[in-house]
């Protein structure tokens, strides 16, 4: 749109993902603030392609720390949010064979000083809270029971109407091309035309290294992961729809009923550039016979694949925060696999630190380290 005059806003947030919704719907209260999206919907190459589960024995510290943050939003979201409950029962087990028994064991103690209801189960109760294990397969298991299913949708749908309740303007097929500072501020071109805004956040997701480079803000590195799944009949077994997503303790697959079917995935992490992501046949195959080998889910048909981009920093930790090397860039990406599960604490967080505000009191004694978050973790650019 050449010749078009530069939108003015507060804060551009570059990316329709869960993180970029999220956060729109806590900064938007006073401020002016447009959501970028280069998709022609929101949340296509990750959020929408997730296994939705929250889970607090999932995840390194930090990310611990945030979805045990987030609990309470989920549990009592603000009025009008959603019509139905965020979460749902389904509990989770983290299964071993007997060689992994000492790893099991590990997940159990860390797992409890989250979700003290966090329990070692047998091989014979991980059988009754997922009727598809092989009793021959498994040994012993860490359960959390209180693990649930998140309605990502839900999420998506009550963060926008929030956000454009609030002022926020949601662009779609806005992809951004250029970045530059421009008097204490930025201007972006957009494919929907120049912006000028006073706070950058970068919450492009597979972008995100793209972006930071075009802004000129600190080279860290954000690796989109290729993570596979897909839907195959449901096994004939009458308590299948009810049992505990399954996850092996080294995480090379897991399964959960979905929908009537069943949803498996060899927990695939494929390095990958920013693009939209496909299943591939290996990895449905990989995924398949490892699922087979632990479980009694028969594969005559694959009735829907997909695969999304999960983003993750070298120590795999999200980057939240201002950039030292870019004043007015902020961060807001490597969520990995836990962007869903983690986006209310990690929206009120950033919000907070945009605008200058303390953690909110709804976060504080949980165990979230800015620093540990913060991109002053990596090294400074030498130039710039």
């Amino acid at each position: 749109m050449a010749g078009s005059s530069a939108r003015q806003f507060d804060a551009a947030i570059i990316g329709g993902g869960i993180a970029g919704a999220g956060l729109a719907y806590f900064l938007g209260q006073g401020q002016r603030v447009v959501l970028l999206e280069q998709e022609s919907a929101l949340g296509t190459h990750t959020t929408g392609r997730s296994a939705a589960l929250y889970t607090q024995a999932y995840g390194n510290a930090e990310i611990r720390a945030l979805t045990v943050a987030s609990k309470a939003f989920f549990d009592a979201p603000p009025a009008g949010f959603a019509s139905y409950p965020l979460l749902t029962p389904r509990g989770v087990l983290l299964i071993g064979r007997t060689d992994q028994r000492e790893a099991v064991e590990r997940e159990v103690v860390a797992a409890q000083k989250l979700t003290p209801h966090a329990r070692l189960v047998s091989g014979s109760e991980a059988v009754a809270l997922s009727p598809a294990l092989k009793p021959t397969y498994i040994d012993a298991a860490c359960y959390e029971p209180d693990a649930m299913d998140i309605d990502v949708d839900a999420m998506m749908q009550g963060y926008l109407a929030g956000a454009r309740q609030n002022g926020v303007e949601v662009w779609m097929d806005a992809a951004v091309t250029d970045i530059k500072e421009r008097n204490s501020g930025w201007r972006l071109e957009t494919a929907k035309g120049p912006i000028d805004a006073g706070i950058i956040v970068n919450a492009s997701g597979a972008w995100t290294t793209p972006i930071a480079a075009m802004a000129g803000a600190r080279a860290i590195k954000v690796t989109p992961k290729r993570r596979t799944t897909f839907l195959v009949t449901a096994p004939e077994i009458s308590s299948f729809a009810s049992s505990a997503a399954t996850i092996d303790v080294d995480e090379q697959f897991y399964f959960k009923p979905d929908a009537g079917l069943a949803l498996l995935s060899p927990a695939d992490e494929t390095p990958v550039e920013p693009r939209d992501a496909f299943a591939e046949e290996i990895d449905i195959a990989i995924g398949a016979d490892r699922v087979q080998t632990a479980a009694n889910i028969p594969i005559n048909h694959i009735n829907h694949s997909r695969a999304g981009l999960r983003c993750f920093t070298d120590d795999k930790t999200p980057v939240v925060g201002f950039d030292d090397d870019a004043p007015g860039f902020f961060w807001l990406a490597g969520q990995g696999g836990y962007g869903i599960q983690t986006s209310p604490a990690m929206s009120m967080l950033a919000a907070a630190l945009i605008n200058g505000q303390n953690v909110p009191g709804q976060l504080q004694d949980r165990g979230i380290d800015l620093t540990a978050l913060s991109p002053a973790r990596f090294s400074a650019n030498e130039t710039r």
